[in-house]
């Protein structure tokens, strides 16, 4: 995928490569802040497959990111395929994708919504642990978010393995499901803070 004119992403095969050491990363991505993080990118993903990188958005505690198909898209893992609210909007570290890929136009590939510079780890943002973002309020949900194989072939296999290990997942590599508690309007460049 690559972004056009139009700011929405078209599918284009992956140029990740398929191994390197990504464990020297590990240390950066653990340094991240605390606290006082800010938003570096807003995606919203219209459609499947889709992505369109915003400068502002709106957070509704109904929708998730307004523009985003969450809601249509709904939840195999649920009984009447509805949309999982403690899957409705996901963080993800600017670290980790620096890490994975070098080109930040290829990170909305990732399909996370809100690209952070923050601690994403367990110990940092235990479940049920409120951020204030931009005008809006999310809360950690318990639900873990997991690479897949389209991870892989757009990151590489290597970068799914990283993400996977036992550390990676204790540091929320893959990033991490909020819910929307309070709506509101949200922007690049906005702070995000512990409620």
């Amino acid at each position: 995928m690559k972004i056009g004119d139009t700011g929405v992403m078209s599918e284009e095969p992956s140029a990740s490569p398929t191994s390197r050491d990504l464990d020297r990363h590990t240390a950066i991505v653990r340094a991240a802040p605390g606290d006082a993080a800010v938003i570096v990118a807003i995606v919203q993903r219209p459609g499947p497959e889709a992505r369109e990188s915003v400068v502002e958005s709106m957070l509704d505690p109904e929708d998730g990111l307004v523009g985003d198909d969450w809601r249509a898209r709904g939840s195999r893992s649920r009984p009447d395929g509805s949309a999982d609210p403690d899957a409705q909007l996901t963080l993800m570290s600017t670290r980790v994708l620096a890490a994975i890929e070098p080109d930040p136009e290829r990170w909305p590939l990732a399909g996370d919504q809100l690209f952070v510079d923050l601690d994403l780890g367990v110990d940092n943002l235990p479940p049920g642990t409120r951020l204030h973002v931009g005008e809006a309020e999310v809360e950690v949900t318990p639900k873990p978010h997991t690479g897949c194989a389209k991870f892989a072939a757009r990151f590489g296999s290597d970068a799914l393995r990283w993400i996977s290990t036992p550390e990676g997942r204790d540091l929320r590599m893959r990033g991490v499901y909020v819910r929307v508690v309070r709506g509101g309007r949200v922007r690049v460049g906005d702070v995000v803070r512990k409620a």
